[in-house]
């Protein structure tokens, strides 16, 4: 009887051992997050299907992000101070910092001399908890103090139309160092900024893909492209001229993109959409790419992948062509993240901004987060904990005559108001986005009362006043160094 219970006993200890024993060693196997961050360069969130259903555009591979991830309905490039709207965009997204409050390089592109928030930026923090960090993207525009912080640095502008002068370029500078970690059988997690150089103009796609799109591109000022039914419809907010002017004088988008000039006919913006979604579809098979070999690798399942944009883009819409605005087809950004742990098929509101990215990475890779940042982690909302991260919106583009145009957003109102031209442009404008989601104004000529724009209307003075001053208060709270017309000045 004694025998059986030391037996007894001995079995029990040999099993506590054994399950603490696999605990431990489970512990120590579980493998940290890898992190695919992808960048493209001008892209409307409405060009793709999953923000606008009637977009022609195909992206299976994005698609499938979107269904197997988290799609953010309301992400936000912050704004910029100058014309090249990526520069401060991807300041902000290296460094987690408000517009007003990035290094001069934001601002001043050539000014790059060292910063203290260089260290305190993507590459330098996930370097230093232990990731191998490599970036591809363009070169220019961008921050140059952050970029080089990364380890292996494959940076060139690759907007033609062929395998070594297209995207393509930059998925083989991504498929290259995975091959070199597999060969070495590299067990530290990695960090990759997959940047592409299109779908910014010049929007040379490939051959194939422009057929695909009924696009050509089209060189001579003196001509107009030719329509072709296979080319994507104007949108439903186009114009053939912005009601106003936009405050940027000379502005290269505006004026100068190679194929469109200065003209906003159908034969233009059509063909431009369709060299748009040419070189949007060859970025989607390009990430096909990469995803393939990171299952072929079996590191997929462990990698959280974002896609997004620096910024959206006009093309046609309200009568624009750049970036230089603040309507939602240019202010907000496509933003899809899909990983380990995260719910499949969900859409959230989010209120985030790309300044929001990297205290979301940290906290995603169990960094602490550098104190310089100023942006916040959204892990509440992938998590399900909250709808979105933020109440306000606030966005600025001042890169033109100042102050220039700033806009903010509470719930379904949204407000822009310009300031420019010193001062022969001044207009402000208010929409419902619940009922008026393309902000149409009198010019779209739509019969529903609140299909326009509501700031003369004056049922609605009540809550442009509250919308009104909700705008100073974000920009007295964002440090906005400048002042509208009508905004009181400080004492």
């Amino acid at each position: 009887m004694k025998l059986k219970k030391h037996i007894f006993a001995l079995v029990i200890i040999a099993l506590v051992f054994t399950s603490c024993k696999n605990k431990v060693e489970e512990k120590k196997e579980k493998k940290r997050p890898n992190f695919l961050f992808i960048l493209v360069d001008d892209q409307s969130p409405f060009d793709l299907k999953t923000y606008d259903p009637n977009s022609i555009l195909e992206t299976p591979n994005i698609t499938k992000l979107a269904n197997e991830g988290i799609v953010f309905d309301d992400a936000r490039n912050m704004g910029s101070m100058n014309g090249a709207v990526c520069t401060p965009s991807r300041h902000m997204i290296m460094s987690g910092r408000t517009v007003w409050h990035l290094p001069p390089s934001a601002q001043f592109q050539k000014q790059i001399d060292p910063h203290a928030i260089d260290l305190q930026t993507m590459g330098a923090v996930f370097n230093r908890a232990g990731y191998k960090t490599m970036r591809t993207c363009k070169k220019g525009n961008s921050y140059p103090n952050a970029n080089k912080q990364f380890t292996v640095v494959k940076d060139a502008t690759k907007r033609g139309g062929t395998e070594e002068s297209g995207s393509a370029w930059h998925s083989k500078q991504v498929l290259s160092y995975l091959n070199q970690r597999d060969s070495i059988h590299e067990k530290d997690p990695f960090l990759i900024y997959f940047g592409f150089s299109h779908p910014h103009d010049v929007r040379n796609g490939t051959p194939k893909l422009l057929a695909k799109y009924g696009a050509v591109n089209h060189k001579d000022k003196n001509s107009l492209p030719a329509l072709n039914k296979k080319q994507p419809q104007l949108q439903d907010n186009y114009l053939n001229a912005h009601p106003f002017f936009h405050g940027h004088p000379d502005l290269r988008d505006e004026e100068r993109v190679s194929g469109v000039w200065k003209n906003r006919d159908e034969n233009t913006v059509r063909n431009e959409l369709g060299r748009e979604y040419a070189c949007s579809e060859n970025i989607d098979i390009q990430i096909g790419k990469v995803l393939d070999k990171l299952e072929a690798m079996g590191e997929l399942d462990n990698t959280y992948i974002i896609y997004t944009s620096d910024h959206g883009m006009s093309i046609g819409r309200h009568g624009l062509m750049g970036k230089q605005n603040l309507y939602e087809h240019t202010w907000r950004v496509p933003f899809i993240i899909k990983g380990p742990g995260i719910e499949s098929g969900k859409r959230v509101k989010g209120n985030i901004y790309l300044l929001d990215v990297l205290p979301t990475l940290c906290d995603l890779a169990g960094i602490d987060i550098p104190k310089t940042v100023e942006g916040k982690s959204f892990t509440s909302v992938i998590n399900g904990e909250k709808e979105v991260v933020r109440d306000v919106m606030y966005g600025v583009y001042a890169g033109g005559t100042k102050p220039g145009m700033r806009s903010v957003k509470k719930g379904d109102w949204k407000l822009i108001k310009y300031d420019v031209m010193d001062g022969a442009v001044r207009e402000t404008q208010l929409f419902n986005l619940a009922e008026n989601p393309n902000e149409y104004l009198p010019e779209h000529g739509k019969s529903g009362e609140m299909q326009t724009d509501l700031a003369e209307n004056p049922k609605f003075a009540d809550k442009l006043a509250e919308m009104e001053a909700l705008l100073l208060e974000q920009m007295k709270q964002h440090n906005d160094p400048y002042r509208l017309w009508d905004q009181p000045l400080e004492k």
